[in-house]
Parts: C-alpha cells; sequence; structure tokens
C-alpha cells in the first residue's frame, strides 16, 4: 500500500508520452506535416509545369504514342493496394503485433518494389523502342522529371520500410514506438495520393495529340 501512496496520481499504467508542440501534436509528426507540406509544393511546381507545357511539343513522339493505359492502370492498383498493407501494419503494431506488422510492413515494400519496377520498365521501352528521352521535346522533359520524382520518393519510402522492417527483428520497434509506423504510413500514403494525381493529369486528361 506505500508503494500506491508513493506513486504519483494519475501514472499507473500509463504510457510513454511523446513530446508535444504548442499545436498538440509530436514533435516528430509535426516535422512530417511540414516536410509533406513542403513536397506538396515541389510537386505542385512539377505538375504545373507539365500542365503548362502539355501538347506544346513541336517534335514526336506524343503521349498518345506511346502511353499504355492498361499496363500503368495496373501499376497504379499496385501502388493504391500498398496503402491497404500500410494501415494494417499501424494496426498490428498498436495492438502489439510485432509479427504480423513485419508481414504488413514487408507486404507494402514488396508491392511499392513492383511499382518502381513497372515504372523502370517503362521508361526503357519509352526509351528504346519510342525514341523519347530526357531531351527529345518538351514533352520527354516534363514528363521524366515529373514521374521520376515521384518514382524517387516511392524508393526513398521503400528504403524507409525495409529498415524499420530490420529494426523490428531486433526487438526495435515495439507497441509503444507504434509513432514510429504512423509517421511512415503518412508520408507512404502521400505517395499514394501524389501519383492518383499524376496519374489523372499525365496519363487520363488528353492532349490533344
Amino acid at each position: 500500500m506505500a508503494s500506491d501512496i508513493a506513486q504519483p496520481a494519475g501514472t499507473h499504467g500509463a504510457q510513454i508520452q511523446h513530446p508535444v508542440t504548442s499545436t498538440g501534436l509530436p514533435n516528430m509528426k509535426l516535422a512530417m506535416w511540414l516536410f509533406l507540406a513542403s513536397d506538396c509544393l515541389l510537386f505542385g511546381a512539377l505538375i504545373s509545369t507539365y500542365v503548362l507545357y502539355r501538347g506544346s511539343s513541336i517534335v514526336g513522339p506524343y503521349p498518345s504514342d506511346v502511353f499504355d493505359i492498361g499496363y500503368t492502370s495496373v501499376s497504379s492498383f499496385v501502388l493504391l493496394a500498398s496503402s491497404l498493407t500500410m494501415v494494417l501494419a499501424l494496426s498490428a503494431i498498436q495492438r502489439g503485433d510485432q509479427a504480423r506488422m513485419r508481414i504488413w510492413l514487408l507486404a507494402t515494400a514488396m508491392l511499392g518494389m513492383t511499382f518502381v519496377g513497372g515504372q523502370v520498365y517503362e521508361f526503357t521501352t519509352f526509351f528504346h523502342h519510342d525514341h523519347l528521352s530526357l531531351t527529345t521535346n518538351l514533352f520527354g522533359t516534363t514528363f521524366y522529371v515529373l514521374t521520376g520524382f515521384h518514382g524517387t520518393h516511392v524508393a526513398i519510402g521503400i528504403l524507409m520500410l525495409l529498415s524499420v522492417f530490420g529494426l523490428s527483428l531486433g526487438g526495435r520497434i515495439t507497441q509503444d514506438k507504434a509513432e514510429t509506423v504512423e509517421l511512415i504510413g503518412l508520408y507512404w500514403h502521400f505517395v499514394d495520393i501524389v501519383w492518383i494525381i499524376i496519374f489523372t493529369v499525365v496519363y487520363l486528361i488528353p492532349t490533344g495529340k
């Protein structure tokens, strides 16, 4: 009973509290939101540039000459499916189920790698078969920069996922550190949402050529 009296009120069974800012958000989560906000500006500039110069190329090939909408749609579905596995990974660690978290993290990384592999194949086909390079025309320049910038973000996300997977094998990602998985989830969902916009603007909206 003496130990109960000595224990400060409200601390019994309390979980570890992470430092928070004046906004009420944990420091790391606020930093991630600020990073994503800055990334929104970068992607906004690249997408705006693509839209501004779409249809302005005076020499081919043009989008209608190279795009395979069916192929890219499947690749897009794979990336969007990874958002579901990311949600399942976060849900698992919040329950303290590290084994299932590792499964879903690995699944998310594999789906991401499938998407990046598909993008590399697409770029290779455009270059060798359709002779579209970064310097061929305005379409090639804006297309490769925009989609390549996004692909780089996906690759970074994959490295983050694999890093957390490795840390979890050493028992360093526990239930009270679920915020780490949540932060990576925020980044991953952001990358997926950006791709929806890119896919719609670049692949689905016709350019007239």
